[in-house]
């Protein structure tokens, strides 16, 4: 089967390869031009013989409108864009009928693996119809890992992506509750040895996992994480997780805590804190610190009765 394939990042340049060496023409491009096979997205199409199929793998938002855009001028009835970025499921609905008025099928697919996923496969969740979906079968089970699982259509346009988009939700959650153990690990002072505490878990436990593994692998590196700085940025789909909750009337609370974590990692000295300070300072008298100051500064405040 012939793909063109549209984005060739760390993503896409190994699933490129994937595809490949699943006995696949693949043409990709990119504004990259030393890793693109060909210099426009007009020559990687008319490179492709119909009915064409097209992988989008571009940053959601701007960049992916503006390339379905121009797909949508360039391809024909009968031909099928697939977008395996990011994008919000509510944007998949968008380009789905943008593409239609056009003749020009769309199934949205979520991607998830990582850099991994060259060697590993990746886990594919796609929606779209059944049709559109056929014409594009082939290329999924290039991608997806050896094995029974890994790849699903989870239903019409926009489940893919809207799977993939809870699946990252509780990626956030699972991560938040690692973090948060290892820190109350760190911080015990009968506790000599964390990381080996990590590393029984990998095997006989019910927390044993991928992550878990990862984890590990990061302590073996940098065995209290001395060398990173605590921030952790968010893609985007652990807000749209809270969102949908909200409009759907969903109790989120284990994802939605882990979303707000990664915004306190954002402050270096955090708002919060200095309101929950001077609120323990009223009514209790302890002790608080000064801006700008690493010790503690007493507090010359009465504390009212009561608390």
């Amino acid at each position: 089967m012939e793909l063109g394939l549209v984005g060739l990042g760390k993503m896409g340049g190994n699933m490129r390869e994937r595809i490949r060496r699943g006995g696949h023409t693949v043409i990709g491009y990119d504004r990259n031009p030393d890793v693109a096979d060909v210099g426009s997205l007009k020559e990687m199409v008319d490179s492709l013989s119909g009915p064409r199929v097209v992988w989008v793998m571009v940053p959601a938002g701007a960049a992916t409108q503006s390339t379905i855009d121009e797909l949508g001028e360039l391809l024909s009835p009968g031909d099928l864009v697939v977008d395996g970025g990011n994008s919000r499921w509510t944007d998949d609905e968008k380009h789905a009928e943008e593409l239609k008025a056009k003749g020009i099928g769309f199934v949205d697919c979520g991607v998830s693996g990582g850099v991994w996923g060259l060697e590993n496969g990746y886990a594919l969740m796609y929606g779209g119809s059944t049709e559109d979906v056929a014409k594009v079968q082939p290329i999924f089970d290039a991608l997806k890992p050896e094995g029974e699982f890994g790849s699903v259509h989870a239903g019409k346009v926009g489940a893919g992506h809207f799977a993939k988009m809870v699946h990252n939700g509780i990626e956030y959650a699972m991560m938040q509750a690692f973090a948060e153990g290892w820190e109350l690990l760190e911080a015990a002072d009968s506790v000599t040895d964390v990381r080996e505490v990590f590393r029984s878990w990998q095997e006989g436990t019910v927390i044993r996992s991928w992550l878990l593994d990862l984890a590990v692998k990061a302590l073996d590196s940098d065995e209290h994480l001395e060398q990173l700085r605590g921030y952790a940025a968010d893609s985007g789909e652990g807000r749209w997780t809270v969102e949908a909750a909200i409009d759907n009337a969903v109790p989120l609370p284990a994802i939605t805590a882990s979303l707000f974590a990664r915004f306190s990692s954002r402050q270096e000295d955090s708002p919060q804190m200095k309101m929950i300070a001077a609120l323990r300072n009223q009514f209790g008298g302890h002790a608080v610190t000064a801006a700008g100051k690493g010790g503690a500064q007493g507090s010359d405040v009465t504390p009212p009765t009561g608390g």
